[in-house]
């Protein structure tokens, strides 16, 4: 019916009604709201209700409700000495109040809440795998970052210790009177202003197929045989005897 449909408050007919000057605004509002209101409990009571929801409300009333002498099951249990509010069982250990039903309101089969339940567990599980495999990657590069940096370190140690060993041993040479080192790289190689010839070319190409670290190790040794000389004490020994009983040892880690 037409006098049963909610007014639209927006058309010219609402807004002309009841305008007069001496009526306040927000009265008006208020009024408008409370007509609204009732307009939507008017609704609410006349909507019918759907067969869940009376199941609900009957399942609902059932439940709260106690169960009374009609019931067979608990006649049965007054006439073996029960009592409401009493715990079952000989010794009055069991439950009181009676198992809860567990309404199934979904369309899902059997067992699915569990298979929802374990595939959210999986995916719980390989996000914390993931990471995990994550986590020890950041640490593995972190671990080789720091391999890297220590090995930098090294090389440019036993660089340093090498032209070190090197004028020692062209400086030490040259007080011996020996004009030409025994090998090329055992001096400090004096800036290019002509071309080599091809021999010290060869030279070149098979000093530099040794590592620092062997060309190290050897240029130190010849320094200790030859002038009983040790880079890292800095100090020029006697003979061999003094060296080797003074001397903490022929290697950096050694001095440490």
């Amino acid at each position: 019916m037409e006098g049963d449909e909610e007014e639209d408050y927006m058309s010219d007919l609402f807004i002309k009604q009841d305008v007069r000057p001496g009526l306040p605004m927000v009265r008006r509002v208020k009024e408008a709201i409370q007509k609204e209101e009732k307009q939507k409990e008017a609704n609410e009571k006349n909507r019918q209700k759907s067969i869940k929801e009376e199941e609900k409300e009957r399942r609902d009333l059932v439940l709260k409700s106690a169960l009374g002498n009609e019931n067979k099951g608990f006649a049965l249990l007054q006439k073996m000495g029960y009592k409401s509010g009493q715990a079952l069982g000989k010794s009055g250990e069991g439950i009181v109040e009676p198992i809860p039903l567990n309404i199934k309101t979904g369309r899902s089969g059997l067992g699915h809440e569990e298979l929802k339940k374990r595939k959210a567990e999986e995916r719980l599980e390989n996000y914390r795998q993931k990471l995990h495999m994550k986590k020890q990657a950041n640490e593995q590069a972190a671990d080789q970052f720091r391999v890297r940096f220590k090995t930098k370190q090294e090389e440019r140690k036993m660089e340093g210790d090498l032209r070190k060993s090197q004028r020692a041993c062209q400086q030490l040479d040259m007080q011996k009177d020996i004009d030409v080192p025994k090998e090329t790289w055992f001096w400090i190689e004096p800036e290019e202003e002509d071309k080599k010839d091809e021999e010290d070319k060869e030279d070149e190409c098979t000093s530099s197929d040794l590592s620092v670290s062997e060309k190290l190790h050897i240029l130190t040794a010849y320094l200790r045989e030859k002038h009983f000389y040790c880079i890292w004490c800095g100090t020029t020994y006697e003979d061999s005897e003094d060296l080797s009983s003074n001397c903490p040892g022929d290697s950096a880690a050694d001095h440490d």
